[in-house]
C-alpha cells in the first residue's frame, strides 16, 4: 500500500492544509482517493476540495437528481460504492428512474440503486491516473454530509477515455458547475 510522509497538523492553516493534501496527493496521482483520506486520517471529500481546480471540479449539489439522470445517455458505466467494510464496483446503465418515499431509484437490469438524496452534500467531477494502468480515468463522485463517498460513476474505468467519453464529461461539467 502506498504511504505517504505528509503529515496534517493541527497547526497548519487552512491553505497550509490545502497544499499538504496537493503535495501528498501529487507523490502518486494515481493512488485512490479513498486510501489516501484513509492515510492521512481525513475525510475522502477533503482531497477533492483540495485538488478543485486542478483535476477535481465541485458540480452543484442542489441539482444531485439531474446529474445523476444524465447519467442515462452515458451508456454502460462502473459504479463504485464503498463503506468501511467493503467496496462493490457494478458495470451497468442508469435508467428507469423513480421516486418513492424520498429515494431515487434505478431499476434496470444492469444497474439496482436506491439513493437517499437527503444524505448527499457534494458532487465532483474527477480525472486522475488509473491505478489499475494509468490511463486518464473520468468520473464523477458523490459524497455524503459527513464527508464520506457515497457512490462514484466511473465513465471509462478500465480503458483510456474516447474522444465522445471526453466531451461528455466536459458537458456535464459545464451543464451542473458551480
Amino acid at each position: 500500500m502506498f504511504q505517504t510522509s505528509i503529515n496534517l497538523s493541527p497547526d497548519l492553516t487552512p491553505e497550509e492544509r490545502t497544499q499538504a493534501i496537493r503535495e501528498a496527493y501529487n507523490q502518486d496521482r494515481s493512488q485512490m482517493t479513498l486510501m489516501l483520506a484513509h492515510q492521512l486520517k481525513i475525510q475522502e471529500v477533503e482531497i477533492l476540495r483540495a485538488l478543485q481546480g486542478d483535476n477535481a471540479y465541485e458540480l452543484d449539489a442542489s441539482r444531485w437528481e439531474e446529474i445523476i439522470r444524465a447519467f442515462e445517455a452515458l451508456g454502460k458505466v462502473t459504479v463504485i460504492v464503498s463503506n468501511g467494510a467493503t467496496t462493490i464496483e457494478v458495470t451497468g446503465q442508469f435508467g428507469k428512474f423513480f421516486n418513492k418515499d424520498g429515494f431515487l431509484n434505478i431499476r434496470t437490469d444492469s444497474l439496482d440503486m436506491h439513493i437517499r438524496g437527503w444524505e448527499l452534500a457534494s458532487v465532483f467531477a474527477f480525472k486522475k491516473p488509473s491505478h489499475l494502468d494509468k490511463h486518464e480515468s473520468l468520473s464523477f463522485q458523490f459524497y455524503d454530509r459527513r464527508g464520506n463517498s457515497a457512490f462514484k460513476v466511473f465513465l471509462n474505468f478500465d480503458k483510456a477515455p474516447t474522444p465522445e467519453i471526453v466531451e461528455q464529461y466536459n458537458q456535464l461539467i459545464q451543464s451542473f458547475g458551480k
